[in-house]
């Protein structure tokens, strides 16, 4: 269950999982200025995003604003999914999720987590993986 006064998202779920932070990943937008593109890293983290740019080829990105992201999606920031968006968005997962049987990814509200494989998340997602995460 999410206690709203919780502001880090990614490791209330973890804990409450009972699962290492590694193995849940939150769910980034970051924008070119002309698009949205999507992140999925570790919760314990930060998001790269030169890595994130050079993975999809743009010049440079910044994270977008959360009140677009809400939009672009149709979740609230913190619940993020990278699975179910209202549309399709380049999406980029972290390589280490292949350290992992399965990982943990919203599921389209705060509190709410799915698990799954990374080959799932790719074929649902059409996403790419790889290292786009920053220690």
């Amino acid at each position: 269950m999410h206690d709203p006064r919780e502001r880090n998202f990614g490791l209330e779920a973890a804990a409450a999982l009972g699962v290492p932070a590694e193995r849940v990943f939150k769910t980034l937008l970051a924008t070119d200025g002309t698009r949205l593109v999507v992140g999925v890293v570790p919760v314990d983290h930060a998001l790269d995003l030169k890595a994130l740019a050079a993975t999809l080829g743009a010049k440079r990105l910044a994270m977008a604003d959360p009140a677009a992201a809400e939009r672009a999606t149709g979740m609230v920031v913190g619940g993020i999914s990278p699975v179910g968006q209202k549309r399709a968005l380049p999406t980029v997962v972290d390589s280490s999720a292949r350290r992992h049987e399965t990982i943990f990814v919203s599921g389209g509200r705060r509190g709410l987590d799915v698990e799954l494989t990374l080959e799932d998340l790719v074929r649902v997602t059409r996403a790419l993986v790889a290292p786009i995460s920053a220690g």
